[in-house]
């Protein structure tokens, strides 16, 4: 494989800043439930989605324009100051305020609306297309493996193992050393310094790139206009792409969002249990990665993405009428398979039909669609109703129906996809 190097390279720094990323995308949301503020968390969650409306775009542009490499070393070097500078207060305070986390969170949003449209348009450059399905496999298994040590360490950080006793995905483990929760402007510096380390394995990468790529030199706004053209001509890779984001969506309503709330409200557990529910969510998505291609083998990946989105449908179907420790690490860890998996054969299917030249536009414009949808679950969720008694089981049973849908119109479009 060309370029080996370059795309070891750029998994270890995807790694290094991904674990803190991960401790500190599961501790806020945390914070804010257990503060009493999951509505507060709704409003700024629904906030940075609905900027994330005009900057999505945005970066789309930036990631065919600019050299991808560039991209990943300026994204490092901002989230290193920005985030050295939230944990710097939070030291001078000795704590931080609910906004200054909020700015945290958005931080990290913004960061993840350019690392993932420059992360797939930068692989799909320096891979050769008998290896996309491979490469695919590789970073979701990459990317889970990350999020099962940030699941791990999540659950140490946020509730400390002040006897030993570390309670862990339903198990006890007896450690062999005592340890104090940590504070968040604590959790928030170790992800400053994980970017900073991130930054020197990213300027080691040397590629050469395998697509030919012209640079368009327009505005903004013209650069947007081309790739929605382009896109336009093309409107079954437009409507799949649209659909077969629907899982995701949900994954993004309920890990950031609706999680807490489930295990602190419905479930009346505490941070470890919702630390261990992302764990099996993660253990679900490696699995995914190393077999999903071969149990799909014998499929189209239409009809892979279609089954997956029913099945996924029935998960949350089943966590809004259940009440066990035991259902929900395994509708998690489910969860974590059928994301992963979609995700996975998605990749490789728009890899194989988007040109090099316009896939961080496409991938925006995508992604636009995700953030309308998710602005519609999130005011809705944000109503405090769902947050009262057991009512957040209601936001699961809408997210299957929507599930459905979504299922229903790929049916409807199988051939032409």
């Amino acid at each position: 494989m060309k370029n080996l190097s370059a795309i070891i390279l750029l998994f270890i720094a995807n790694s290094i800043s991904g674990v803190s990323q991960g401790i500190s995308m599961i501790a806020i949301p945390w914070y804010f439930t257990q503060s009493g503020k999951a509505s507060t968390y709704a409003m700024v969650y629904l906030g940075v989605t609905s900027i994330s409306l005009f900057w999505g775009p945005l970066s789309g542009t930036f990631v065919d324009r600019y050299n991808r490499k560039h991209i990943f070393m300026v994204l490092t070097v901002v989230s290193f100051f920005l985030m050295s500078g939230v944990a710097a207060v939070g030291y001078q305070l000795g704590g931080l305020p609910w906004y200054w986390v909020a700015a945290v969170f958005a931080m990290t949003f913004f960061n993840y609306n350019v690392h993932y449209p420059n992360l797939y348009a930068f692989v799909q450059e320096i891979t050769e297309p008998r290896f996309y399905g491979k490469v695919a496999s590789y970073i979701e298994i990459q990317g889970q493996l990350t999020s099962v040590l940030a699941g791990a360490a999540a659950a140490i950080l946020l509730e400390g193992v002040p006897d030993g006793n570390l309670e862990l995905i339903g198990m006890n483990f007896q450690l062999p050393f005592t340890f104090e929760a940590w504070a968040l402007h604590e959790i928030f510096a170790l992800d400053a310094v994980t970017y900073l380390i991130g930054f020197f394995f990213v300027a080691a990468i040397s590629f050469v790139s395998l697509k030919e790529r012209t640079i368009e030199k327009g505005s903004v706004i013209q650069r947007f206009r081309t790739g929605w053209e382009y896109l336009k001509s093309n409107p079954y890779i437009l409507l799949f792409g649209v659909a077969s984001f629907s899982i995701f969506v949900t994954v993004l309503v309920t890990t950031f969002y609706l999680a807490a709330i489930y295990v602190d409200n419905h479930l009346n557990e505490s941070g470890d249990v919702f630390a261990s529910a992302e764990i099996c969510y993660a253990v679900g998505a490696v699995f995914a990665g190393i077999a999903i291609r071969r149990v799909f083998k014998s499929m189209s990946t239409v009809a892979a993405v279609i089954l997956m989105t029913c099945l996924t449908a029935g998960l949350f179907a089943v966590l809004a009428v259940s009440k066990s420790l035991a259902i929900l690490y395994a509708m998690f860890l489910l969860l974590g398979i059928t994301n992963a998996g979609t995700r996975i054969m998605r990749i490789n299917y728009l890899f194989e039909r988007v040109p090099n030249q316009f896939y961080g536009r496409a991938g925006s414009i995508f992604f636009i669609s995700n953030i309308l949808i998710r602005l519609v679950f999130i005011g809705m969720f944000g109503m405090a109703f769902f947050h009262e008694g057991n009512n957040v089981v209601y936001a699961f049973g809408i997210l299957a129906v929507f599930l459905a849908i979504a299922a229903g119109i790929m049916m409807r479009y199988y051939r032409k996809f």
